[in-house]
């Protein structure tokens, strides 16, 4: 059931903006004039790059008074014009979820999080408190609640990030790649949470690559090309776009397949992986319990579940990052414990921005090799739609375009073992089949491990799927043949929504 806005006069205005990066010598957002009705869900899509974040950085005031750049024109919230007011006052009438939470947190734990923002407006600690528990009871997280921040899975800090803004009370909120790295179920809680910040009179912006579930939340859809607005139009119009014409600008499907299924090959195990006592524990939380797993050798494998199920944990004790694992793998009758199989992996982890240390895309993509061959590297590049990029700084790229590098990176390591942490995040409908061709042509000389919540990238590249759940593996998947490891009925998304 669509849900309707209050439409009571501009809350956000944008008035001929432009901006361009100082690294940069392009625009990303070229003579934008924008109006948004106060209680208004837009949501803002197109190609990776396209100018969606620049946008919510000028929502939100990052721009012009964090990132560095040139900016022309002015956007208003609600009469106040954000280029000129000062970051804390524009904060108090909006709040903020980005791509990465880790970026804007500023506490330890889950629960002083939540509490961060209130405090700092100055409120009576009963007030607090108050606000902390509705937050906590209608966005059902009190799970998450005196808990570690660093020990919380990705979609698990999503959820924080967005209940830290909830206790803020904000009359805006903009959320950047909100679902890109959640769980189908995790999407499901977090579109209950948009839902009600709309029935609350919020207005609400939201720049997302995945559709399908905003299409009963946002009453508008604005379509950015190469910076400039390509379409503006009401989401029951929308709705009724063809799938050419979704593709022509990039985007995913707004009815997606929700089925995580591998692909129609046959998988030999004459040579296989052995993985024994796959076990991590976080201080007294057993995150992952795996005794016994043989998996096909050079094969992709699909790591498939819901937040905090020990995916992420999962990938990082096959590649042996984790401090204390005793666990080991059996290749070809050798043993490879945790030293052995650093030097024998390559991992892109889910915050790209913690692997990228070099001055040009170039160099960054050929530091793995052993031996430098900037020609396949290139090509490497070209395949992904990043040649163009070869010489520019890879932290002036946008959060998809970093992501490609980090990819480009793995392919072009030389590594046995590639792991893939939500390789897919902040990436449009092109760039998505980019990466799932690329990894599918590693099929037969690496064996590749893919963390990810994202359906199509699954269909379109995994000859293995496995689900873990709770720190155990739920089920395996192989085309013609599945196992259930003894869990219990649950809900099930297997058919298009």
């Amino acid at each position: 059931m669509d849900i309707t806005y209050y439409g009571c006069g501009e809350m956000i205005k944008f008035e001929n903006v432009s901006f361009n990066y100082s690294k940069s010598d392009d625009r990303s957002v070229k003579n934008i004039n924008l109006e948004i009705k106060k209680g208004e869900a837009v949501l803002l899509c197109g190609e990776s790059g396209c100018g969606k974040t620049t946008l919510v950085r000028m929502i939100n005031g990052l721009i012009p008074h964090y990132y560095e750049g040139e900016m022309r024109g002015q956007v208003f919230i609600d009469e106040m014009d954000i280029t000129r007011s000062e970051l804390y006052d524009t904060a108090k009438k909006v709040g903020s979820v980005f791509q990465n939470p880790r970026s804007q947190f500023f506490c330890v734990d889950s629960t002083s999080e939540l509490a961060f923002g209130p405090e700092n407006m100055g409120l009576p600690e009963d007030d607090i408190r108050a606000r902390i528990d509705r937050t906590v009871e209608s966005m059902n997280i009190r799970k998450l609640m005196d808990r570690s921040i660093f020990d919380m899975s990705g979609g698990e800090k999503q959820k924080i990030a967005c209940a830290s803004v909830d206790t803020l009370d904000p009359e805006v909120c903009v959320l950047d790649e909100p679902s890109s790295n959640l769980s189908l179920e995790a999407i499901d809680d977090l579109k209950d949470t948009l839902k009600k910040w709309k029935k609350a009179g919020r207005t609400i912006v939201v720049a997302e690559h995945r559709l399908y579930w905003l299409k009963d939340i946002c009453d508008r859809v604005i379509c950015l090309n190469k910076g400039k607005v390509v379409f503006d139009m009401p989401m029951k119009e929308f709705r009724l776009l063809k799938e050419e014409e979704l593709r022509r600008y990039g985007l995913r499907s707004i009815n997606e397949n929700l089925a995580m299924t591998p692909l129609k090959e046959k998988i030999s195990f004459a040579n296989k992986i052995i993985l024994e006592n796959l076990a991590y524990s976080y201080r007294k939380y057993d995150a992952l319990h795996v005794d016994h797993l043989e998996i096909p050798q050079n094969e992709v494998i699909a790591i498939v579940g819901p937040n905090g199920a020990g995916k992420s944990t999962f990938s990082k004790c096959v590649c042996g990052l984790m401090k204390g694992f005793k666990g080991y793998a059996l290749i070809e009758d050798k043993k490879f414990k945790k030293k052995d199989l650093l030097k024998k992996s390559y991992m892109v982890m889910q915050d790209v921005n913690h692997q990228l240390f070099c001055e040009t895309v170039m160099d960054e993509v050929t530091l793995g090799m052993d031996e430098v061959d900037e020609e396949r590297a290139l090509k490497v590049l070209d395949k992904l739609g990043l040649s163009s990029f070869a010489q520019r700084h890879p932290m002036s790229l946008s959060g998809g375009q970093k992501q490609r590098v980090a990819v480009a990176s793995a392919i072009l390591s030389d590594k046995d073992i590639i792991l893939f942490d939500e390789p897919t995040s902040g990436l449009d409908f092109y760039n998505m089949e980019k990466v799932a061709e690329l990894i599918r042509s590693l099929r037969g000389s690496k064996t590749v491990f893919v963390v990810t919540h994202d359906p199509d990238l699954v269909r379109r590249c995994a000859t293995v799927v496995l689900r873990l759940e709770n720190g155990i593996i739920a089920s395996e998947y192989i085309y013609g043949e599945k196992r259930e490891n003894g869990r219990k009925e649950e809900k099930c998304y297997t058919a298009a929504v």
